[in-house]
């Protein structure tokens, strides 16, 4: 009978305080001038609706202007002079053109549009780099090294080399990967591997950098450099999975470079032609004007942000927040789940799911109190569920005296007189004579994925406490949401034992187990799935679905319970921890889809009718930004349906989506 991870006995540990971020976003310039420009543009349009003098509109205006355009019209400047041309100095030029003409509220608008969305890059870049530096603070700055000569020394824990022999005292983060050599201790891998509750590292185990060392004393031999090490790697996997999708806009931005070269191209011809035919300047101007007015993607860009920025605006109300309209787009091309199991699919926290008695005089609770009142000064998640539970029963707690912890095999304790031990079935059952029937309900037990917790009394087993990581409420139902949505049942990428995988992956109808991975095993199998045509979101809550969570089509981190990585590495956050909002949100996203195309179906329209009407007959400049705006108004309405409790009642209902 082997050991269960869940009843190995940590000291408790607390990781080491976060660095203060140095830069918050309001550091960020793009952010600054971003905010003053939509400042000065509101107060600009306040000015003139409220009858102010018109030099104070036009000096309101002018300002941002510069607030928001001077940064992307230097970048447009720049790219002119590497032969390049990008729809960011179209939208300055188009700007700038409507506001000679006296449009100059239409040339606000398209400035502010741009500037935010600049601000919005600025904020997520800035955002993962902080999460992925919060990840190497995980591992410790110091080490001790144990010499040939057995002197201990402390070094910077990145100069540990292969090779090297650490002294891990408990309490102390591990200080490099390494297999240890010596001593028995319960090391808290949750950061890598995920598993709920600690595992016994005994020799030739293998143990992580920035792992929590338990009671015991470790001595680890080094096997990897501090560059090598799994924490460094996952950061890694992080950077590069971030800088594969940027690579992904390089098509967006050729057609944008197409659009605006072939506007500007169109512009100048519609100025040229005519004032080569003998036309006079100023209705060519205006004629000119006019079409890069009506040619302006501006209703373009309207026709697909307002339906992505409601759908983003409802998630956030109903616990969902998406970081980018892009993300939110993504989230309707999803057709594979892949769920982390702790703490995303669980609770993430041991409980006392069952209370078994193997003699006929002890009664359930009278037993669970003895473990309890043995268990009360135990530092072990175990030992506190056990406590949680009767405390939940309002059961009394009598003191307990001479009481002993060993790592790996559980407490003892003796209490109201009589000798109390509660822990490992693997070490109190091996010596007990009337094991046999405590060893048939331990296996029982174990066989559905619970943690078997043997109460022995003076010496013989008198019952077997059953723990589990409890699925969530709503896990259930969220894979059945998911499964009718994405015609896909959803998949369980685990770290944590098979045997616990399978069990609550059979709970919930889920069929396709991968259990034992450690973070790249994950980021693996998503990459895999990914070569195949999948489009995968991942779900998951740790450190350790980091790297999954950054190469996935789409990450989704839990926010409650989520490690600081997770939640900035992934591209929405569910805040509330509720499950059924994800199927809800990818549901919202499709119909926002669907809208942005009926929307860039009706601006395309506009703009091509008031394009032909200038170029082939006399369109009144009047009239033109009235079509130009009428459009504007129209697609803005249309996405503004998103933001009713209504839609998201609708995408609540794959079937439905």
């Amino acid at each position: 009978m082997t050991t269960s991870p869940l009843l190995d006995r940590p000291q408790s540990a607390s990781p080491p305080p976060r660095r203060p971020d140095r830069r918050t976003i309001w550091a960020l310039p793009d952010v600054r001038w971003a905010v003053a420009a939509t400042a000065l543009f509101v107060a600009g349009v306040s000015a003139q609706w409220a009858g102010a003098p018109e030099w104070l509109g036009w000096v309101l205006f002018a300002a941002c202007y510069l607030a928001g355009g001077w940064e992307p019209a230097l970048e447009g400047i720049r790219a002119l002079r590497n032969r390049s041309l990008d729809v960011d100095l179209l939208m300055i030029v188009a700007a700038f053109g409507a506001a000679a003409i006296g449009q100059v509220v239409d040339g606000g608008l398209l400035i502010v549009i741009f500037a935010t969305s600049g601000a919005l890059e600025a904020v997520l870049t800035h955002r993962t780099a902080e999460g992925v530096r919060s990840l190497l603070d995980l591992a410790p700055d110091r080490a001790t090294v144990v010499d040939e000569d057995e002197h201990e020394r402390i070094v910077d824990a990145h100069t540990l080399t292969v090779g090297s022999l650490i002294l891990v005292r408990p309490g102390e983060r591990i200080g490099g990967d390494g297999v240890v050599e010596s001593g028995v201790s319960e090391v808290d891998q949750a950061s890598i591997t995920g598993e709920p509750l600690p595992v016994t590292a005994r020799p030739g185990d293998e143990v992580f950098a920035g792992t929590i060392n338990g009671t015991g004393t470790l001595r680890v031999r080094v096997c990897r450099d501090a560059a090598d090490s799994v924490i460094a790697r996952i950061a890694d996997m992080v950077r590069e999975a971030s800088e594969s999708k940027a690579r992904t806009q390089v098509f967006i931005e050729r057609v944008e470079q197409w659009y605006s070269t072939g506007v500007v191209i169109a512009t100048l011809a519609v100025l040229f032609v005519p004032l080569a035919a003998g036309a006079a300047l100023q209705p060519a101007l205006l004629r000119a004007m006019t079409f890069m007015i009506v040619a302006s993607p501006c209703a373009i860009v309207l026709a697909t942000m307002p339906p992505l920025l409601a759908a983003m605006a409802n998630a956030s109300r109903h616990g969902v927040l998406v970081k980018s309209a892009v993300v939110m787009e993504r989230l309707g091309t999803v057709d594979t789940v892949a769920f982390d199991k702790t703490g995303t699919l669980t609770e993430g926290s041991p409980q006392v799911a069952g209370i078994h008695t193997l003699t006929g005089d002890l009664e359930p609770e009278p037993m669970l109190a003895l473990a309890a009142a043995a268990e009360r000064n135990s530092e072990h998640p175990i030992g506190a569920a056990i406590v949680t539970a009767a405390r939940q029963r309002e059961l009394p707690l009598s003191e307990a005296t001479e009481f002993d912890s060993q790592p790996g095999r559980g407490v003892r304790a003796t209490v109201d007189g009589r000798h109390i031990e509660v822990g490992s079935p693997a070490h109190l059952l091996e010596a007990a004579d009337t094991a046999a029937p405590a060893q048939a309900l331990v296996a029982a037990l174990e066989s559905t994925g619970a943690t078997a917790v043997v109460v022995v009394i003076e010496g013989s087993p008198a019952g077997v406490l059953a723990v589990t990581d409890r699925p969530r409420p709503a896990a259930a139902q969220a894979v059945a949401d998911l499964t009718e949505l994405t015609g896909h049942t959803p998949i369980l990428l685990t770290g944590d034992n098979h045997r616990a995988a399978t069990a609550l992956a059979r709970s919930l109808g889920i069929v396709d187990v991968r259990a034992g991975l450690l973070p790249e095993d994950k980021a693996a199998a998503v990459r895999e799935l990914g070569d195949h045509g999948r489009r995968v979101a991942v779900v998951g809550d740790g450190v350790n679905d980091a790297p999954a969570l950054a190469a996935a089509h789409t990450g989704i981190a839990m926010g409650r319970t989520g490690s600081d990585l997770a939640v900035e590495t992934a591209d929405a956050v569910v805040v509330g921890d509720d499950l059924r909002t994800v199927a809800a949100v990818m549901a919202l996203s499709r119909r926002a889809r669907r809208i942005v195309v009926a929307n860039l179906t009706i601006a395309g329209a506009f703009i091509a009718t008031l394009v032909t009407w200038d170029l082939v007959g006399t369109l009144p400049l009047p009239l033109g930004v009235a079509g130009h705006e009428g459009s504007t108004v129209i697609v803005g309405l249309n996405g503004m349906r998103l933001l009713t409790d209504r839609a998201w009642r609708e995408a609540g209902r794959p079937g439905d989506a």
